[in-house]
């Protein structure tokens, strides 16, 4: 084996792959880039090894802990020369969790990280792009207007936090989430306190017992109204209506208690079988001056305060005129169709899940919008059918979940060829794919493309880019 392993494949045309590495050993390294997605990749005898918590420039070591034919995998043990960008934020445990991968780098190098990150995906889908410098927050912390978490009981004490990373179900107890509205931290301690004084029993795996799985709370960032979901994975939660109350009394601006029954078997954080324990079914908050139903289930945005600014910069992208037809497609509970309504002619919104096209269709009655209307249905099929109506839009706006849009639906941009064709995304790698098929079909990019930071402290990163039609 010498200093490493060598993996012989069967068939004979595959060479040889010597690996210069072994598991456990300690290698000292420098970080050549961050990967989109948070990982840092340096090298050893040519060789790729990936870790977290390291950052472009640096000279780390790092402990081996996964080896395959491509790379490596390694745990960061110390940092040898650190980055001038490099902080000291003294949270193991948000680092242990995952959920805030670049609290220790400072946040204009978070900006620059991201900016250059989107400007090497572009590049390497084949894509001549200009990526602007990625918009920030003022305070990128402390954000979060909803957010889901675990239980567990250690040491006979009711814990919240987060999943450990690398394991199944090891909850690091957090009482600051770091990206967490702190009042949502705070109704966290409050609801677990109320749950551990009930002594509910936990879920497990292993056993297929308990009935308490999570705890979800929403936050209106202007309305300041607050939702409690009980996720379980029993139809009922002893002592549930004595529970609620307790919520009831005890959280501040609180409007809605509400339980989420999930069984284990659904494989999702909720599903869609709510219950009211007490109040409303629903909380609403402010965005660019609508007035959004927010249950549940429903898509909104996390982080309100760039939202905004993304959805005043698609909209500004998008040229609009009062004489526009825009087609939102991907629609959710409206955001970005509604917000949008008073600057056109007409809004035609599209979203499969029907519950979702329910509280849309609430947002366009209580606000008085007499210019918009949704459908719930398979976006590709109904852009066809609106198509075969003889509707022709100016604009088209989407916003895909991470996977990006499907070649269906793409093509049915292509047959519709709108004038603007708006594409937000969460996902830049998927973004660069589909606007590469675009380009190969009559499409141009029409000025810059932006990233926004809609999730300050992570590997993510929200873009904005327009196409039009090549003029003929």
């Amino acid at each position: 084996m010498g200093d490493g392993y060598e993996f012989k494949m069967g068939d004979k045309m595959r060479p040889k792959v010597h690996i210069p590495v072994k598991l456990g050993e300690e290698v000292t390294l420098k970080i050549e880039r961050v990967e989109y997605g948070g990982q840092a990749i340096g090298q050893v005898k040519g060789y790729p090894i990936h870790l977290e918590n390291a950052f472009p420039g640096e000279v780390v070591t790092g402990r081996i802990s996964q080896i395959n034919r491509q790379f490596a995998r390694a745990q960061l043990v110390k940092v040898e020369q650190p980055s001038p960008d490099r902080l000291d934020s003294g949270r193991t445990d948000i680092l242990t969790t995952g959920i805030a991968p670049y609290i220790n780098l400072a946040y204009p190098a978070q900006l620059e990280l991201k900016q250059r990150q989107v400007a090497e995906i572009f590049t390497q889908a084949g894509i001549r792009a200009t990526v602007t410098p990625t918009i920030g927050m003022a305070v990128p912390h402390h954000y979060r207007n909803k957010t889901v978490v675990p239980l567990a009981y250690q040491d006979e004490q009711l814990v919240t936090g987060f999943i450990k990373r690398g394991t199944r179900n090891t909850v690091v107890p957090l009482d600051d989430y770091f990206v967490n509205d702190p009042v949502i931290d705070q109704v966290i301690a409050s609801v677990r306190d109320i749950l551990a004084n009930h002594q509910v029993s936990l879920f497990s795996d292993d056993t297929g017992q308990g009935e308490m799985r999570y705890i979800m709370v929403r936050r209106g960032y202007y309305s300041h109204e607050v939702m409690v979901v009980l996720v379980t994975q029993t139809a009922t939660l002893k002592d549930e209506g004595a529970i609620a109350a307790e919520i009831a009394a005890s959280v501040p601006n609180i409007k809605s208690v509400i339980l989420n029954v999930n069984p284990r078997n659904l494989h999702v954080m909720l599903s869609g079988e709510n219950r009211v324990l007490w109040g409303a079914d629903a909380i609403h908050d402010r965005l660019l001056g609508i007035n959004f139903v927010i249950g549940p289930n429903s898509f909104y945005q996390v982080n309100p305060q760039t939202t905004e600014v993304l959805y005043a910069l698609a909209a500004k992208k998008a040229e609009l005129t009062q004489a526009d037809t825009v087609i939102d497609a991907y629609s959710g509970i409206g955001t970005i169709g509604l917000t949008v309504a008073n600057q056109v002619k007409q809004v035609l919104g599209v979203e499969v899940i029907a519950r979702a096209v329910e509280d849309a269709n609430r947002n366009v009655k209580q606000n008085g919008i007499t210019n918009a209307e949704f459908v719930t249905a398979d976006a590709p099929k109904q852009m066809v059918a609106w198509l075969a109506a003889g509707v022709k839009p100016n604009v088209i706006f989407v916003d895909p979940p991470r996977p990006g849009l499907t070649e269906a639906l793409l093509d049915a941009v292509c047959a519709m060829k709108p004038d603007r064709f708006v594409y937000i995304s969460c996902n830049p790698k998927t973004m660069a794919r589909d606007i590469r098929y675009l380009l190969d079909r009559g499409f141009t990019l029409k000025g810059e493309v932006q990233p926004l930071d809609q999730f300050p402290q992570t590997a993510h990163v929200e873009t904005v880019a327009v196409l039009v039609p090549k003029a003929n």
